[in-house]
């Protein structure tokens, strides 16, 4: 009888217990990145992989919400003095970071330091601020030199470099080297145990992070973290990830290729959209360390060889994705012009073949590096590798996925060091949008990887930050434009539309960013 009855114990627990479980079943998202995830600073890189990390892992002080006014985030109150050069802020009560510590005012003081010296924002702030301390463990104080109209935009830059805040003992890692530790205080946290290189990263819910109670809007308000874990599951190849899509295995692919589109658009449980109105702009990045484009005249005569519809073509085909945009700043935003933009259109392979020979270029050889898993990246190269052949330039292309070109770009050695002379890559278009963006920088110390060096073009980007009406603002950007066309800093290579596919289970779809913590499969 006990037997009997044991055994019917057993059974009813057999059909009970799949039920219990199912009913408190984990809410998982499956992302497929658009690159690895091989490098966890934020500060550090550029690279949208790690941003999109950071903003896992992480918090800022402001965010920007869905009208783009920057709104207090880590910050409680906030009060700024009547001559408006002193700025006093407070932190929220109950803080803490990942391993538990307190987050304290002079943990967010080293963040932004640090932050500060790589970014162009910040870079921009810092040359204003007088100091940047904290009188208590709640209190930010922040001294000015002169007032200024960008301090709580500054704070809550959308996107690279964002100003994400970090316990002190990883803020004081030299900004110039990678920090290893992701101990963050936002509303997931890394599972490094559970880190695969080169497969899998692997996200869960914080538990402890209190969410602000105002309703969520774009990075500002309650991040909840809707899904309990989130994992980034890296494919190489674009095609395998629409795969991976089509067969229920992801639920989100980041950067899937147009020329795959036609195929995912088929099935009916799957949404393919363009989730930013203002699109991603793209670039050839010149070294201007090592020759040949150490020498201005060769960078330019470059740059006349690169016909935007040629590289949009190539990268993107249907032209529902791209257009052509003849200024840096890209087209409908507000500081896009018409400066030089005569020359930026004038792309002709003959002229650009007479100017490298009176540029005296001597053979020495262009080598370029190629992301062989971006498939918009790789065909930007492909068009470069061409047109510079067809001028009289020795090319060398060095095939590598993103990852590794993140880290290999930031070398400042010779080629047989690791060194390079070229890459291409893309800005979201909200990232490009002023002066103050690091991939303008005429410094060479502190600027973006190229490192052109420009005394007027760094005049031209101070003014910008001190200028106070936006007539003034748009006749500088003319100017910084103008100025980087003629030391030929960069080329720009169209403005386009990068789609996003995702099954249609999926909720929380956010632009131009996407917020990871905000999405959820039903």
């Amino acid at each position: 009888m006990q037997v009997l009855q044991r055994n019917r114990m057993v059974a009813v627990a057999a059909l009970v217990l799949p039920l219990f479980f199912t009913g408190c079943a984990e809410n998982v998202l499956r992302v497929a990145p658009h690159a690895e995830l091989k490098v966890f600073d934020p500060v550090w890189t550029t690279a949208y992989i790690t941003r999109n990390h950071g903003y896992l892992v992480y918090d800022t002080l402001f965010a920007l919400d869905e009208n783009f006014e920057p709104k207090p985030q880590m910050v409680d109150t906030w009060v700024v003095s009547e001559d408006e050069t002193s700025w006093t802020f407070k932190l929220r009560d109950g803080l803490k970071w990942h391993d538990g510590t307190d987050v304290t005012a002079d943990d967010c003081v080293a963040s932004l330091e640090r932050w500060g010296k790589r970014d162009g924002a910040g870079q921009q702030l810092f040359r204003n601020i007088e100091s940047l301390t904290a009188p208590d463990v709640r209190t930010i104080s922040m001294k000015l030199r002169a007032p200024s109209g960008v301090v709580l935009d500054s704070l809550a830059k959308l996107s690279s470099n964002v100003p994400f805040m970090m316990p002190k003992r990883i803020a004081q890692t030299d900004p110039f080297k990678p920090i290893q530790d992701p101990t963050g205080s936002g509303p997931y946290i890394f599972k490094k145990n559970e880190w695969v290189p080169e497969s899998k990263v692997v996200y869960v819910k914080n538990k402890n992070y209190i969410a602000r109670s105002e309703p969520l809007s774009l990075a500002s308000g309650g991040k909840l973290g809707k899904a309990d874990r989130i994992e980034f599951n890296y494919y190489p190849e674009p095609a395998a990830a629409a795969q991976a899509l089509i067969e229920g295995k992801v639920d989100y692919v980041e950067s899937p290729s147009t020329k795959l589109v036609p195929m995912l658009e088929d099935k009916k449980n799957i949404v393919v959209a363009t989730t930013d109105p203002l699109g991603n702009i793209a670039m050839a990045r010149f070294n201007t360390l090592l020759p040949p484009f150490d020498n201005v005249e060769i960078r330019r005569a470059a740059t006349m060889a690169m016909q935007q519809e040629d590289y949009m073509a190539a990268a993107l085909g249907d032209q529902r994705f791209w257009r052509v945009c003849y200024s840096v700043f890209p087209c409908g935003t507000p500081f896009s012009n018409n400066a030089d933009s005569e020359v930026m259109k004038a792309t002709d392979l003959e002229a650009a073949k007479n100017a490298l020979q009176a540029a005296k270029y001597d053979g020495t050889p262009v080598v370029i590096l190629n992301p062989v898993d971006s498939p918009v990246i790789s065909a930007f190269t492909k068009v470069t590798a061409e047109k510079l052949s067809k001028i009289g330039m020795n090319v060398e292309v060095q095939d590598m996925d993103w990852a590794t070109l993140t880290e290999r770009r930031a070398n400042r050695g010779s080629i047989k060091d690791g060194g390079w002379n070229m890459f291409h890559t893309w800005w979201l278009a909200a990232d490009l949008m002023d002066p103050t963006a690091i991939a303008f920088s005429g410094d060479r110390d502190s600027g973006w990887y190229g490192w052109p060096k420009d005394e007027e073009l760094e005049k031209y980007r101070v003014a910008f930050s001190k200028a106070l009406t936006q007539e003034d603002k748009k006749e500088i950007a003319a100017n910084v434009q103008k100025r980087l066309v003629e030391i030929g800093a960069l080329g720009i290579l169209g403005q386009f539309f990068e789609p996003v596919a995702y099954s249609s289970k999926v909720n929380g779809i956010t632009t131009p960013v996407q917020f990871y913590w905000n999405m959820s499969v039903e």
